[in-house]
């Protein structure tokens, strides 16, 4: 069991789920502003997507990103920043040539999925290491290993933190293969991500066969959506892990309530203290997880 337990808060995410949750950050300043929210009420490491303003979409604009760096970095907060770097690999295939994307498609290279991790050097950016079917629709969102290689290496030289997401176990091979290639950095960083269609099941025999499968001396997160959001970040705790919660993977405090990303840190920050652990600081955290110190 981990009884010093990282939390981290993933704000906003990037789904369609605007209108499902009239409180969920959209502008650069709301997303700050749930960044600051999720530090006071514990979160070490903040996972951060961004919105188009107007329609609530997720967007990739460096501008966006660089509103709510600049926001959060200005209150002289310790909270880790950790950017998304996962937009710009959406393909969906057209009604009448399923060889060209059709709307909801958005594929990029590598460096421009980079540009404002690049351009705002984040203590850790998300490396989503594979391919993923999303839901029972066309949707497909394609990380290939020769980009994902591309990626870590620029990442690397930008001295910034990856954070492997992985969503099953040939995931963890490619994120190893990396590792052995000398492209990520000691101690490697992974959020085991649970639950997601089509990924491993949100449940204790996929947690433990996963985290098994993780190198020697990699720390790693977990977490799982909706209503699994809580039993997974016990789940994680109880395996050794560190928990992940927010609005990206849950929108509601219990059955029937929209929540906020301060009472979801606060929910995990009781399970933690519940199950006799405590919570890590921001500052403890840069430590356990080998992050520079803040300037």
């Amino acid at each position: 069991m981990n009884r010093d337990v990282i939390i981290t808060c993933a704000v906003t995410g990037a789904a369609d789920s605007a209108a499902k949750h009239p409180g969920l950050p959209i502008t650069p300043k709301q997303i700050a502003e749930a960044c600051l929210e999720a530090e006071s009420a514990g979160a070490a490491m903040v996972h951060i997507h961004v919105r188009d303003p107007k329609t609530g979409k997720g967007s990739r604009h460096p501008a966006l990103f660089r509103e709510v760096v600049e926001i959060v970095r200005a209150r002289n907060t310790d909270v880790i920043i950790n950017l998304t770097a996962g937009m710009g690999g959406d393909f969906v295939p057209g009604k009448d040539n399923p060889a060209i994307g059709g709307p909801g498609t958005d594929i990029v290279g590598a460096m421009e999925r980079l540009a404002h991790v690049e351009e705002l050097l984040p203590d850790v950016c998300s490396l989503d290491c594979g391919t993923l079917n999303f839901g029972m629709g066309d949707e497909v969102y394609i990380n290939t290993s020769a980009c994902l290689a591309a990626m870590a290496k620029r990442v690397q030289e930008l001295g910034v933190k990856p954070e492997l997401e992985v969503f099953d176990l040939g995931q963890i091979r490619l994120a190893r293969h990396l590792v052995d290639q000398g492209l990520i950095d000691s101690p490697p960083l992974f959020q085991v991500c649970l639950g997601l269609a089509w990924s491993a099941g949100a449940d204790t025999a996929s947690m433990l066969a996963m985290t098994n499968a993780l190198p020697d001396g990699a720390n790693w997160f977990s977490f799982g959506p909706g209503n699994l959001q809580m039993p997974m970040a016990a789940q994680a705790m109880v395996l050794g892990g560190n928990v992940r919660v927010g609005l990206e993977d849950n929108l509601y405090l219990k059955k029937g309530v929209l929540a906020s990303n301060g009472q979801l840190v606060e929910k995990a920050a009781h399970i933690i203290d519940q199950l006799g652990g405590r919570v890590v600081s921001a500052k403890e955290a840069r430590v356990k997880l080998s992050l520079k110190a803040k300037s």
